[in-house]
């Protein structure tokens, strides 16, 4: 059986036993066949606001939340909509916030890919630095005790609007709606205490719960707290066509389209498997290795403990180089070690989730990466076993496991959550 993986830009075959393997994939939704129209029907016709032309002056400010390039958000066909109904207000008025969270500054280049060169050439555009003092403000706390920081921009417009993509999320629920505004548009500090061991520990930190989970009811109390006039989530299907669009009321809309995502996304399974193979969704969501950990995470759901994943990401960007993962990992030599460093009091820094989901993930398993841009060493140093030849390491653990042993494909990745019914 020939299962197409997505990975970069071109994606990669695999041949697995077809009496075995079963293929996990997210319910198939259509595109939809005007998005255009589509999004200007959602713009005026909001749930729980006015359309959105109505709600704005045109001597006010505006400022427009975005994804940034680790997403597969379809910003250049939602932006122009978002904007055409603001033809009213002059581009000066008008800033787009690239909501990076702790990510690195996506180039013009990039920009330019994700959102349009003509909103790029009209529009002032603004990478948010979670790191740079001058451009955060201080707005209080929510009721756990988090500081609130944000972008200054964000806060000083009139009128503010988040546009994102809703996908399940590892530890958040779900992405889009008000993780558009923190982490996304949040300072570091803010970021930290939403990410610690505690929470990052949580049992309800997980995919696709919302309610009680408790990063999400945090970041819920900051979009709340600080102000989101209008809200655009959008869901989209493997061919990154947008099949939902729900403007208006932030937590209105978002459940809406976390309902749609939660039907796609979501898929029952009877019990664990030996061997599972991911990907983590293909370009620009396998950029690097700490972005894949989300496709590991995914595998982690349904892999028997002591069985294998077998993940697959390109990593054009690397490891990467920015941000503490890389020297977090090198801080301890077992996945044991990483998570009692990490759970120690007073333990804070930037990228210890994401060690501390991976740790988990290989205390459950083995993890064996195949990567077109890391070195065996590189995937060493992370704790994982380095692939050279994706279809002889998977034909070698299919041995490992003998005729008996249960096989499974997430061919998206993250964009396909299996979960245990039995």
């Amino acid at each position: 059986m020939l299962v197409d993986l997505a990975y970069g830009r071109t994606g990669l075959t695999v041949d697995l036993p077809d009496d075995r393997a079963a293929v996990v994939e997210p319910a198939h939704a259509p595109g939809l066949p005007d998005e255009r129209g589509a999004l200007t029907t959602a713009l005026r016709n909001p749930i729980d606001a006015p359309p959105l032309r109505r709600m704005v002056r045109p001597r006010q400010t505006v400022a427009v939340s975005v994804c940034d390039i680790t997403r597969p958000m379809p910003s250049s066909t939602v932006l122009p909509a978002v904007l055409r109904e603001l033809a009213h207000v002059p581009n000066e008025n008008i800033v787009i916030l690239i909501a990076a969270g702790t990510h690195r500054a996506n180039t013009p280049e990039e920009l330019d890919d994700m959102l349009g060169p003509d909103v790029t050439a009209s529009y002032r555009v603004i990478n948010h630095d979670a790191f740079a003092a001058e451009d955060l403000e201080y707005c209080g706390e929510t009721p756990d005790g988090i500081p609130i920081w944000l972008n200054r921009h964000w806060l000083a417009a009139d009128f503010r609007i988040t546009t994102g993509f809703v996908e399940p999320h590892f530890f958040a629920g779900f992405s889009g709606g008000p993780k558009m505004v923190a982490p996304g548009l949040a300072g570091f500090d803010t970021t930290m205490r939403l990410h610690d061991a505690g929470m990052i520990g949580h049992p309800n930190a997980v995919w696709g719960v919302t309610e009680g989970n408790p990063i999400h009811d945090a970041i819920r109390s900051i979009a709340a707290a600080t102000g989101v006039d209008f809200s655009v989530d959008v869901t989209i299907n493997r061919s990154r066509q947008i099949t939902s669009v729900y403007a208006g009321e932030i937590f209105a809309v978002h459940g809406a389209a976390c309902q749609d995502a939660r039907r796609a996304s979501m898929r029952p399974v009877p019990e664990p498997f030996d061997l599972v193979i991911t990907t983590n969704s293909g370009y620009p969501l396998d950029m690097n290795l700490y972005q894949s950990v989300k496709g590991m995470s995914a595998a982690a759901q349904v892999v028997r403990k002591g069985g294998a994943i077998v993940c697959a990401a390109e990593c054009s960007d690397g490891v990467p180089d920015h941000g503490e993962y890389r020297n977090l990992l090198a801080m301890r030599d077992t996945p044991s070690e990483l998570l009692e460093m990490i759970m120690a009091p007073g333990f804070s820094r930037h990228d210890q989730w994401q060690v501390q989901i991976q740790a988990q993930i290989l205390l459950r398993a083995r993890v064996l990466m195949k990567s077109s841009y890391l070195t065996a060493e590189q995937v060493r140093a992370a704790h994982l076993e380095p692939v050279d030849d994706l279809q002889a390491a998977i034909d070698e653990q299919v041995k490992r496991i003998g005729p008996g042993g249960s096989i499974c494909a997430i061919p998206q990745g993250p964009q396909t959550i299996p979960y245990v019914t039995g």
